[in-house]
């Protein structure tokens, strides 16, 4: 199961080939740190010195670093968990959950099976950052 947008685009018009979030943090060499040695990322550049904008890249997938002073977003304690800043397709997430259970990713939540019939996980990075890895189900969770 691959997860798609629906486009109200016509065809004939220019496409977009892909969107990169931007998550927003306080120390941008020490996520990128994070985002390689806990969830197996490739640095792919930091910018400035000290750094104050990277990109990082798994598969398909990359997330640009952006250093800022405070929080950009004030989000309540309610909404706080459930908060998706990034949200990342996987063929096998399964396995990455296993992966990041290893590396000892702090969990939102664990694997579960969603509503939608997709398997989900969610880490937080050390700015709050809540990624969600998606994908269909191999097996019976």
């Amino acid at each position: 199961m691959t997860l798609r947008c629906r486009s109200a685009s016509p065809v004939s018009s220019p496409q977009i080939t892909r969107a990169i979030p931007i998550a927003f943090v306080a120390d941008v060499d020490a996520s990128a740190v994070f985002y390689r040695n806990v969830l197996g990322f490739t640095i792919d550049f930091l910018h400035g010195e000290p750094p104050f904008y990277g990109s990082i890249s798994r598969g398909g997938a990359c997330i640009h670093l952006k250093f800022v002073h405070q929080p950009v977003l004030t989000v309540s304690t309610d909404d706080r968990d459930d908060f998706i800043t990034v949200f990342i397709e996987v063929d096998d997430v399964q396995s990455l959950f296993a992966e990041y259970v290893d590396t000892g990713a702090a969990f939102v939540h664990r694997l579960r099976t969603e509503p939608w019939g997709g398997l989900t996980f969610i880490v937080k990075d050390p700015d709050g950052n809540a990624l969600c890895f998606a994908g269909a189900p191999n097996t019976p969770a």
